[in-house]
Formats: C-alpha cells, structure tokens, sequence
C-alpha cells in the first residue's frame, strides 16, 4: 500500500467524474478546489462528483488575505510599459483597496513572480507600475508585495460566503492561504465555527515567522511554496520546508507539500529528473501528502501525474525515517506512540491498529514512520476521510463505541473485511477506562487466530 498520500487540485482538466475516477484509481487520496477560480454552482459539482467516487477528503482553498488582479480581459504588456491599476472594478484592479498602504519604489510581483513591477507613481487612488519584463496580465492571478506588511482582513466577503457553503456541505478541510499567525486561524475556527480541519498554508514571511503558534492552531500545515519563493528568497525555501515539516512531525500534525511539484508535466507526459527529485525529497522530508496543482486542474496529464507520484512514492517510502525527537512528556498519547514504535522496531508485528475517535492517537504513531501498516478505526466518518491524507495511515469507518470489548468487536470486524488475517500479529492500542482527551492509554499485542479462539472459548 503507498504511505504518501497525493491531494490533487480539481479543475477544468480534471473536474468531470470520470476523470476524478480516473485519478482516484491511479492513487489520489484527497481532492483541493481553488476558489480563485470558478464559482459555487461549480465546487458543488465538483463535491457531489468526489462523493459518489469515494470517501475521501475535499479541501476548499480560500483565499484569506491574499491579493490578486481582477482583469476584464488578458493585458500583454511589455518591458518598460506603465501599467495602470486600480482598487474600484475598472478594467484591472486589485481585490483589496491597498492605496493608503503602498508607497513609490513597492516590488510588485504577479503570477508567482512572472510579471515584475515597481511602483513609480501614486495618484487619483491608483497605482502606477513599471513593467521589468513581458507577459500577459489575466484575470485571477496572484499578487506579492514582499517586505510589506499589509492590514488585510483574514477573510474577504465571498471567502465568508465559502466558508458558509463548506458547512452547508461538510466539508472535511478548508485551506486558509497566506495565514499570518494563530488569530488567522482561530478567526475561522472560532468567530466564524467552522468545526472541520484548517490546513494552514504557509505562504510568507509572518507565516515563516509564526509557524509554532499557527501550528498550535492549526490542523496542518501547507507549504505552499509557490508564493512562499517569490514572499521569501527563493534560495531559503528548501530549508523552511524540512524546518515546517519537521516541526508537523514533532506535533503530529498533517504536513502538505505543494507547488510545482511536477510542474512540467502541465504540457508533457513525463516530469524532469528535477522534479522527480524533489517530490522524492518531500516524501523523504515526512511529508504526509503531496499536492498536484496546475497538473491536475489545467494539465494535459492529469492521470498520468498521479500515477507518476505514484511510482515516486513506491519507490521513495523504503527509506523513509522519523525524525521526531524525543522531549518531555506531552500527554499520553504522545507516550503510547513512542512506545509502539519502539515495540514495532523489537518484534515481530504485522500490523498496527489504532481506535480512535478524532484521529489524533493515530496521527501521533504515524509521524514515526514505522514500517508496519497503520490502520485507524473510527466511529466518525469525517474523521475518518480526514486521516485518508495522513502518511501511513488506513482509515476505516466502524462504530465500535456500543461494544463492550472493543478490541475483540473490531478484530473481528477487520478480518471480516479482510483486512486482518489469521496469522497476522497485531498491535492494537485504545482509550480503556477513561474520558481524558488524548489518553489511548492500552497496547494489546495479539495473534488473530488466538485472539478468535480465546473470544471463542
């Protein structure tokens, strides 16, 4: 089974059951919607298809405090031409008003640092930019301002009106783009009560700089390295990934890795070297998942992507580590876990399998990287499409919380579905006699053939 989980980016390509299926097939395990693009009647499309292929994750990408150019139509410009900007719907604009905010000689970089511009004149509440080099204004596209801190609210109205729609829809993640900090997060989670998991993606500067306490606050974590190399040298991104990621494993919490992550393969059927490289590293790194973008949802080969992560992963998971340190005592599921991975390094176990309510026990086993399957049984069935992008993890939906042995309840459940066998030794762990959070507090290790004979008897 592969470990790596791929999330793909549904769109125009893509955006169609039949290729979802397709996708599906060939190894994704959950599905992004960009709301830069398209419009609600088309995310609901897109849900009820993923829905009736399998039950895996959607993740709605909204936009947060993020700027981008609004076009009326594609502008080619070129070097050394004045582009007029406005804030007021004219023919090109900005989603956020940033007069009062920006100054003569501001950087201004479009479309993930294609087009490059400076400010040379402020008037009448537009911007005045001087093109550095050719390229085509469109419509959608995203907008840095390194160095600058800019007051713009976490959430913009038609995100609220997102946000509002991924409830109506239960919705298992919604993506916050360019969180800032850990009020970013608790903004949607708290004010606005959004009860599913918020992948914070890590886009700039304030974010790199505020990466432990939006961690806290955070379900997860994407590097969503596109903005981030254009807000940050580039040069430094490579280590603030293995930097993040680490810090995700220590937390036991859901790392993605994004952007470009086979960027070529938007026009071609095979990826560079380059790419296979570094898709390999991101997996090496601990990442849970990898994200597919422009691949999947504008690509020419959107099928073939995720069957080439695929391969890339097979390959790549055999020498995977943990790099989890070991510190002082968090809570017990924090020792249960490391204490499995030091008993699945002793002896001989087949499988793991954890029960689990919210996920989080077999979220902390996993940052180990043992070698042994996990699978995690849950009465939840969000929960349980959540942990279908954790790295490691087999998630299976089985309401065990009427039973009385639930070990023995699950068990059997588990071979019936054959996904236990006969002769396997396996390693379960649960919460026994306790209403504390986060307290899987047993490990049994048991024969399935004995333990059948033994319920039997």
């Amino acid at each position: 089974m592969k470990k790596t989980k791929i999330v793909c980016t549904v769109g125009p390509a893509s955006g169609c059951k039949q290729v979802i299926e397709k996708m599906f097939h060939a190894g994704m395990n959950g599905v992004r919607i960009n709301t830069a693009y398209g419009n609600i009647p088309q995310y609901e499309v897109t849900i009820r298809a993923v829905r009736e292929v399998a039950d895996i994750p959607v993740i709605i990408d909204i936009k947060g405090p993020e700027v981008r150019i609004k076009a009326t139509q594609a502008k080619t410009l070129i070097k050394g031409d004045i582009l007029e900007v406005g804030f007021n719907g004219e023919d090109i604009c900005f989603n956020h008003d940033l007069y009062d905010e920006m100054a003569v000689n501001d950087l201004v970089l479009i479309d993930n640092g294609k087009i490059r511009t400076h400010v040379v004149e402020k008037a009448n509440r537009k911007l005045y930019l001087k093109i550095h080099n050719s390229g085509t204004i469109e419509d959608g596209k995203g907008v840095n301002i390194p160095n600058k801190h800019l007051s713009l609210p976490t959430l913009s109205k038609r995100d609220l009106e997102i946000v509002r729609f991924a409830k109506k829809f239960d919705i298992e993640y919604v993506a916050l783009s360019f969180a800032r900090n850990a009020k970013d997060v608790e903004n949607l989670s708290k004010e606005h009560r959004f009860e599913g998991g918020i992948i914070a993606k890590i886009e700039n500067y304030e974010g790199v700089q505020n990466i432990e306490e939006i961690t806290d606050a955070a379900s997860g974590i994407m590097v969503a390295r596109g903005d981030l190399g254009i807000e940050i040298e580039p040069e430094k991104v490579p280590l603030v990934q293995k930097s993040i990621i680490k810090l995700c494993n220590q937390k036991g919490k859901l790392v993605v890795t994004a952007t470009e992550m086979l960027e070529s393969m938007i026009h071609q059927p095979c990826p560079t070297r380059a790419e296979v490289s570094d898709v390999a590293n991101a997996i090496l790194d601990g990442s849970d998942a990898v994200m597919l973008s422009g691949e999947t949802a504008i690509g020419e080969f959107p099928v073939e992507a995720v069957k080439m992560i695929t391969k890339i992963a097979n390959e790549t998971e055999k020498a995977v580590k943990s790099n989890v340190e070991d510190t002082c005592f968090v809570n017990v599921s924090d020792t249960v876990s490391r204490a499995i991975q030091r008993i699945c390094q002793s002896m001989p176990v087949d499988k793991v399998v954890t029960i689990t309510r919210s996920g989080y026990t077999a979220r902390m086993i996993t940052r180990f990287k043992i070698a042994q399957p996990i699978i995690a049984v849950t009465p939840d069935l969000k929960v349980k499409k959540q942990l279908e992008i954790v790295f490691g993890v087999q998630p299976v939906a089985i309401n065990y919380l009427v039973e009385n042995d639930r070990i023995f309840k699950v068990a059997k459940q588990l071979c019936e579905m054959r996904l236990l066998g006969e002769k396997e030794t396996v390693l379960f762990t649960a919460a026994v006699r306790t209403t504390m959070k986060h307290a899987s507090n047993s490990i049994e290790i048991h024969k399935m053939g004995e333990l059948e004979q033994f319920a039997s008897g």
